[in-house]
C-alpha cells in the first residue's frame, strides 16, 4: 500500500486535525481529496470531535496541481465527487495556511469555515494563467467570501495574494507569525469547541444553506468547461509554461 495522503490525530479535547502528508508542496490530487473527505466523514461520526483543524506538513499548504509529472490517472468526475463529499460534512473546519494555496489548493482552503494564515501565505486562483477554467467549486466559494467583483479580478488575473492582503479582503480570518500558526489555529478551534456542539452544527447548516448543492452544480459546469479548454493550444501552452517556470504565450486557439 502507498503511504497515506492525510493523517488524523486528536490534538485537544473535542478537536481533531486532518493533516496533508505530501510535503513540501502537498500537490492537489483526487487521492488526497478523497482521503480528506474520508477523514471528515469519519469525524462526523465521532461525537467526541466537535471541530476539525485542516493543516499540512511542509513549506506549502497545497501548491495546486503538479505539472512536472505524468498525467493524472483519475478523472475530473472522480475528483469532484470527492469534493462534494467534503462539502457535505457537518463539523466546522479551521484551516492553517502556510505558504502556497494555489489553484485546487485554494479550493481546498476555501472549503474550511475559517482560515488562519502566516504572512508568507500565498493565495492564487491561477487557472486563467494556465488557459483553464477554475474548479473545485471556486465559482461559488470565492465570490461568497470576497464578493463578485474581487473574485472576478482574482480569477481573470491569477495574481497572488499574501497573508496580510488575504485578511484585508476577507479571504482569511487571522494572521500570525509562521511559528505561531498552528497554536493560533488550535486556539480558534478550542474556542468553537467550547460552544454547544449540536447548536454549532445547526448554526453552521443554516449559514451554509444549500452550499453543497451549489458546489455540485458548479462543479458540473466547471468540469465541462475544463474538459473543453483542456483540448486547446492555450491550455497546452499554459501547462508547459508552468512546468518550465516561464511566462505563457497564448494565441487564442
Amino acid at each position: 500500500m502507498s503511504d497515506p495522503f492525510v493523517g488524523v490525530a486528536r490534538v485537544a479535547e473535542h478537536v481533531a486535525s486532518v493533516r496533508l502528508l505530501r510535503p513540501p508542496h502537498n500537490y492537489f490530487s483526487t487521492e488526497m481529496i478523497s482521503e480528506i473527505a474520508d477523514a471528515l466523514e469519519e469525524l462526523d461520526n465521532d461525537d467526541s470531535c466537535r471541530v476539525v483543524i485542516l493543516c499540512a506538513e511542509g513549506k506549502n499548504f497545497c501548491a495546486g496541481a503538479d505539472f512536472s509529472g505524468s498525467a493524472p490517472t483519475s478523472s475530473t468526475q472522480d475528483l469532484y465527487r470527492a469534493a462534494i463529499r467534503l462539502f457535505r460534512t457537518r463539523k466546522p473546519i479551521v484551516a492553517a495556511i502556510q505558504g502556497a494555496a494555489i489553484g485546487g489548493g485554494l479550493g481546498v482552503a476555501l472549503a474550511a469555515d475559517f482560515r488562519v494564515v502566516s504572512p508568507e501565505a500565498r493565495f492564487s486562483a491561477n487557472f486563467a494563467r494556465l488557459g483553464f477554467h477554475q474548479g473545485f467549486g471556486l465559482s461559488v466559494t470565492l465570490p461568497r467570501l470576497v464578493g463578485q467583483q474581487r473574485a472576478a479580478e482574482l480569477l481573470y488575473t491569477g495574481r497572488r495574494v499574501n497573508g496580510e492582503e488575504a485578511v484585508s479582503m476577507g479571504l482569511a480570518d487571522h494572521i500570525v507569525p509562521h511559528e505561531g500558526l498552528e497554536e493560533r489555529t488550535l486556539m480558534c478551534a478550542i474556542e468553537i469547541a467550547g460552544s454547544a456542539p449540536l447548536a454549532v452544527e445547526s448554526i453552521r447548516a443554516t449559514l451554509r444553506g444549500n452550499l453543497a448543492d451549489q458546489i455540485a452544480a458548479a462543479t458540473d459546469h466547471e468540469m465541462a468547461e475544463q474538459l473543453r479548454l483542456r483540448r486547446t493550444n492555450d491550455f497546452a501552452e499554459g501547462a508547459q509554461a508552468m512546468a518550465e517556470r516561464r511566462t505563457p504565450r497564448f494565441d487564442r486557439s
